[in-house]
């Protein structure tokens, strides 16, 4: 399987590094285009590539960069990419730390389904309740105890299998979250966001869930 990475900061670094070192052949790009991927190139051995090679190069896509720059990727970036391409957002709506104001999700739209519609293309949303460090260093193999767990939400049960076994590959267990619809339950500030819950933790963080958003993570 091969894997594309678009974005290549703290959490599309990690997976660059941690699906490489599983023996996955990664193709990485950025915004900045692959002469600035170097270095994550030779300590990986990933191969760095335009978004748009990433995007048509990966069996899984995973998209991880600024909600604020999901408009600037290419509007025809999956024109032509199979069916059967699993598409992952990692992504977070942080309006007063980063993003500025995203009218549809201050309007009610869910971060991933806003993320979803801009890309025209379903996704499913994993990996954006961890520090990228601890998803660097802290995976562990099935069945030790206290493995921290991990969400995944997403409307395509095929698409679903999939990421939750590359979490699982990665060292941690994958708990189904839900359809997309669900995923606000894994949003900053929602308990699950930045805790490392076992299983059982995740899933008595997702009924635990409010929907409201928070003043801290509502644009002013």
């Amino acid at each position: 399987m091969n894997i594309g990475i678009i974005g290549a900061g703290h959490i599309g670094g990690s997976l660059t590094r941690r699906f490489s070192a599983l023996g996955y052949q990664v193709f990485v790009a950025n915004s900045r285009g692959p002469e600035t991927l170097k270095a994550l190139a030779q300590e990986t051995g990933a191969t760095p590539v335009t978004v748009t090679e990433a995007a048509r190069r990966g069996d899984v896509v995973i998209i991880t960069v600024p909600e604020r720059s999901i408009p600037e990727l290419p509007r025809d970036l999956f024109a032509g990419v199979p069916d059967s391409v699993v598409v992952v957002d990692t992504g977070n709506y942080y309006p007063q730390q980063r993003d500025g104001r995203i009218a549809a999700i201050e309007g009610g739209t869910l971060e991933s389904v806003w993320v979803s519609q801009q890309l025209g293309r379903p996704v499913v949303k994993a990996f954006n309740n961890i520090y990228a460090e601890h998803l660097l260093k802290k995976g562990q193999p099935a069945g030790t105890s206290g493995r921290i767990a991990l969400p995944v939400a997403g409307d395509d049960e095929r698409a679903k299998a999939i990421v939750l076994k590359l979490v699982d590959e990665l060292g941690f267990d994958g708990v189904d979250a839900g359809g997309l619809d669900e995923s606000w339950r894994q949003q900053p500030g929602t308990p699950l966001y930045a805790a490392d819950f076992d299983a059982e933790g995740v899933r008595q963080a997702l009924l635990k869930a409010s929907k409201e958003r928070k003043p801290e993570w509502r644009a002013k």
